[in-house]
């Protein structure tokens, strides 16, 4: 594995906090659906970004693929872009999070909510 790509993976695990079955429960809801960019088809860029989350967490880390750890470092720079737009009022119930949860990310789980 090249320096790159261990650094994408770790990275990648210190900012995915959510387990592939709390993403799978999180991705059913209504909630999750109705957040976020759609991608042209119905379905947010983040739901569809979530179900390949899902993948890549359950494969070992000799499994994963180029396109796996390019699609990884594609979602730190998104959580890490979507982190600094905290809102200033309550996240529990925010888009914010949801949008965040749909990329693998729960806030709350770091911080009081």
């Amino acid at each position: 594995m090249s320096k790159d790509n261990e650094k994408i993976y770790d990275e990648f695990y210190d900012l995915v906090n959510m387990t592939p079955s709390e993403l799978e429960k999180w991705l059913d809801t209504e909630k999750s659906k109705n957040v976020g960019q759609d991608s042209g088809d119905g379905e947010a860029i983040g739901h569809k970004s979530g179900r390949k989350i899902i993948k890549i967490k359950r494969k070992k880390k000799e499994e994963l693929t180029s396109t796996n750890y390019d699609h990884m470092n594609k979602l730190i720079g998104y959580i890490k872009r979507h982190k600094a737009q905290k809102p200033s009022s309550d996240i529990k119930t925010s888009d914010w999070r949801y949008s965040l949860k749909n990329w693998g990310h729960d806030p709350c789980k770091e911080m009081d909510c």
